[in-house]
């Protein structure tokens, strides 16, 4: 069976969170939003599996039924140097696309000892992300090509917080994959004088006006610009959105458009302008925020962001 690396090696490390994307909550107790860090400067291709490597993942013995959550045992301590991933089975179900909404059951264990780390077969919770999403850009390359059902065997080097590197091992299992719109849809709504202006291109990647004299509010502005038909969004669900976010002089500091993907959000793990100002919006819908330090970074120290008031425009395509 061959096996793959990413182009963009996006760790995969399932915690007790079994959550893939970067931008989980930071230390400071702040939630962490598309930021200038996931801009949409060409990521470094990452360096290939060594032999060893390879021959570390052949090792594992993955047994069990599709459907179920697999046996997995492994001489400990199992190390790669860099992602390596293997196909363990192929799939029988739709084929898989970028952009596609992927569901995805998985287990972890720790390279070390063989101890579980999670698994969302055990806590009936599987998860979802947006196929050829950077912060999922580890899974991206070895789905290509596959459909569901396919079943994966991924192994990757993570930094703990002590500094310490270990190996996590995880089994990733395709269970369902959709496709969600690319681009808001509804019913246009005549926004308040005086704030940003938003044009689209035909696309519906949104460009941003700041107008002279516009002064950053003190409160945080939620201005829907398109009514979207689908159901409300609620502050406790993950949210599959293309934005993009300036500061306001109208810099671009950050938008999945230009990675040419949307992306998955928990809104309990994005700032308080992005959890506010989406919860209650509609499924389908097109929002201006414009949201002043305190609701962003302003009790990050040091963060580039940190004493900015942001604009952002958000399509949400899709809440769970």
């Amino acid at each position: 069976m061959k096996l793959r690396t990413s182009a963009a090696a996006a760790a995969l490390a399932l915690a007790a969170a079994l959550t893939l994307t970067a931008c989980a909550d930071d230390s400071s107790g702040d939630g962490a939003t598309p930021s200038a860090s996931a801009s949409s400067s060409p990521a470094t291709e990452a360096p290939e599996p060594t032999k060893e490597d390879v021959a570390a993942l052949e090792s594992v013995k993955v047994e069990g039924e599709v459907g179920k959550e697999p046996k997995v045992t492994f001489e400990t301590p199992l190390e790669v140097s860099v992602p390596t991933s293997r196909v363990i089975d192929e799939g029988d179900g739709a084929d898989l696309a970028e952009g596609m909404k992927v569901t995805m059951d998985t287990v972890a264990y720790l390279g070390t000892d063989g101890s579980t780390q999670g698994s969302t077969w055990e806590q009936k919770t599987p998860q979802s992300f947006i196929l050829g999403d950077a912060n999922y850009g580890v899974l991206t390359e070895p789905l290509a090509g596959q459909k569901v059902g396919a079943r994966l065997l991924v192994a990757n080097p993570v930094q703990g917080q002590d500094g310490s590197t270990a190996t996590m091992v995880n089994v990733v299992e395709i269970t369902d994959a959709t496709k969600i719109p690319t681009r808001a849809e509804g019913t246009a709504v005549e926004p308040e004088k005086g704030l940003p202006t938003v044009t689209l291109d035909d696309s519906g990647k949104p460009s941003v006006t700041i107008p002279d004299g516009y002064e950053a509010p003190k409160d945080l502005v939620v201005q829907p610009l398109i009514k979207g038909d689908g159901a409300k969004v609620t502050k406790d669900q993950t949210i599959t959105a293309h934005y993009t976010g300036w500061t306001l002089d109208g810099e671009q500091f950050d938008s999945s458009w230009d990675r040419g993907t949307p992306s998955s959000f928990s809104l309990q793990g994005v700032i308080a302008g992005w959890t506010d100002g989406l919860a209650g919006q509609t499924v389908g819908s097109q929002v201006l925020l414009v949201i002043p330090p305190d609701q962003a970074y302003g009790a990050q120290e040091g963060h580039e962001l940190q004493k900015e008031t942001l604009v952002f425009v958000v399509d949400i395509l899709d809440a769970q």
